[in-house]
């Protein structure tokens, strides 16, 4: 009897519900959208379910509050948490998200044992170090998003600079998820062509630093975290597992010797398909990419130390 594919996503906010929604619209499986919050998933997810009707999609949108509603779910998306605020850093979430994060992906993986996990909720580096400790998956099959966002960010600046369509733009973004990310400038390309070779230096620089602040600026103009280029984000690395693409993106995966690094969870470029990360792919660093790679690194570390499931120092 052929089975769709169930898709869990935790956390009925704006980032949770828009994932939701972009799940059901690509036809990618059944979704069950769950929340601490009774009525509002369900109250979602009736209101998706109607629109397939409108929109061409097939696949039923349920809401729930209890976990065993996401039974068998083929992969689980993490979007619970509290969203940042204005002045906050994603460092300052990290103890009442850690809890949250803990307690959802236990439930979830006890019945859905099989699963792969995708992490959103911030600070995501860390959260997706706190998610593999609560559901004792392998590694490979705990990953977290920011660098398919952050890159769609650096390639969406890059496209207007140069005024070309983004889709022929090819970059992407390493290391944690914060201030001190490493968008690569070196393997940065439109339509095949170095960047370097097309924009000033100067460009380029700025652009660099507006993806790193990229989060901070929606923050600032909105008040709240964004949602909508997250949910695509989210939505793309779903795909990539769910048909098993075997897409190369940068996702936050367990590095266990490559980049010199072990016991952490940080922004990589990875093979991504049916069993979550298939291969963590090493880049070759300038002195000065190695030297900001290991400073994003150690940036992730420090606050693994204050969690009682990270390492210590």
């Amino acid at each position: 009897m052929f089975r769709r594919n169930k898709i869990t996503v935790i956390g009925g906010g704006a980032t949770g519900a828009t994932t939701a929604h972009l799940l059901a619209l690509k036809e990618l499986g059944d979704v069950v959208l769950v929340d601490i919050q009774p009525g509002v998933p369900q109250g979602k997810a009736l209101d998706m379910w109607e629109s397939g009707p409108i929109e061409g999609f097939s696949m039923k949108v349920v809401g729930t509050n209890d976990y065993e509603e996401t039974r068998d779910s083929d992969i689980i998306v993490v979007t619970a948490g509290l969203p940042r605020k204005e002045g906050m850093s994603r460092n300052d979430l990290l103890k009442v998200n850690s809890e949250v994060v803990y307690d959802v992906v236990e439930k979830a993986s006890k019945v859905s044992p099989n699963s792969i996990i995708v992490v959103l909720t911030n600070p995501a580096d860390v959260m997706a170090y706190v998610a593999q400790k609560a559901s004792g998956f392998p590694h490979h099959r705990v990953m977290g998003q920011a660098g398919v966002l952050d890159s769609a960010r650096f390639r969406t600046f890059l496209a207007d600079a140069l005024k070309v369509s983004p889709k022929d733009i090819s970059a992407f973004v390493m290391g944690g998820h914060g201030d001190d990310m490493v968008p690569l400038v070196r393997y940065s390309y439109a339509g095949g062509i170095p960047v370097e070779k097309l924009l000033p230096k100067e460009t380029i620089d700025k652009i660099v630093q507006r993806t790193r602040t990229g989060g901070g600026e929606v923050l600032s103009l909105m008040k709240t975290s964004a949602f909508y280029a997250p949910a695509s984000s989210l939505a793309d690395m779903v795909k990539a597992v769910l048909l098993d693409e075997r897409r190369i993106l940068p996702v936050i995966s367990y590095l266990n010797g490559e980049y010199g690094e072990r016991d952490i969870y940080v922004g990589v470029p990875a093979i991504i398909g049916g069993n979550g990360v298939e291969k963590v792919l090493e880049v070759d660093f300038t002195a000065d990419e190695k030297e900001a790679f290991k400073k994003s690194v150690n940036s992730v570390r420090e606050p693994l130390t204050l969690l009682s499931v990270g390492p210590k120092a």
